[in-house]
């Protein structure tokens, strides 16, 4: 199995039970996994998954703080290189999603696991959710800065409806793919996708845009 990151070397059994945890989590639920699964996943027998581990319940910790991890890198490449990241390629919208998708292979169970982390009690959703809210914030804030945007009567509102509709692209990624016929976070889906975002960003959904992807 391929790391979870795109240039991760950690491929230790317990990176790969972790990893084989967090690909069946995202399938069927952390709940519905049993510790034999995860071990058959990963070519181990069930008592080396307790014994890195202590139980599934710290396994899940274990995933959570991964995945947590994994955002975390993410957060600061976009910190660090302000709201257009590194690479804002013609027609492509500010997405923390594409931002996400630059750090993992196509395949990788993250995105999927992503919705049940943040709508868990987990306090690594919650960790995660508050780190991503201030990002908005802080987005809106250049934004703002640049001429590109308002903050409105009340920015801490317009950010969460911001880091809402890029959350949703993320997390509703495949039935997007499947009703649109192009995926939206790849190159050809963003130059569908941006200009229709930004225009009704711009003018409402009134605004007709002009159909330039430049």
């Amino acid at each position: 199995m391929r790391s979870i990151m795109r240039d991760g070397n950690d491929r230790t059994s317990r990176a790969v039970m972790r990893d084989e945890a967090l690909r069946l989590f995202a399938e069927s639920g952390p709940d519905a996994v049993s510790v034999r699964q995860i071990a058959q996943a990963a070519g181990v027998s069930p008592g080396l998954v307790l014994h890195h581990f202590g139980s599934k319940d710290g396994l899940r910790q274990d995933v959570d703080r991964h995945v947590l991890a994994v955002f975390e890198a993410v957060l600061g490449e976009v910190s660090a290189h302000g709201p257009e990241g590194p690479e804002q390629t013609r027609g492509q919208a500010r997405s923390l999603g594409a931002a996400v998708l630059r750090h993992l292979p196509e395949d990788s169970p993250v995105p999927a696991y992503l919705g049940r982390l943040l709508m868990s009690d987990a306090e690594a959703g919650r960790t995660l959710f508050r780190r991503l809210f201030e990002l908005s914030l802080r987005t809106l804030e250049e934004m703002e800065r640049t001429g590109q945007a308002a903050r409105g009567r009340d920015p801490q509102v317009r950010a969460a409806f911001l880091l809402v509709n890029d959350l949703a692209l993320l997390l509703l990624r495949p039935r997007l793919t499947e009703v649109l016929g192009t995926d939206p976070l790849s190159a050809a889906g963003l130059e569908r996708w941006a200009p229709e975002v930004l225009t009704v960003y711009g003018g409402g959904l009134t605004a007709e845009g002009t159909g330039d992807t430049a």
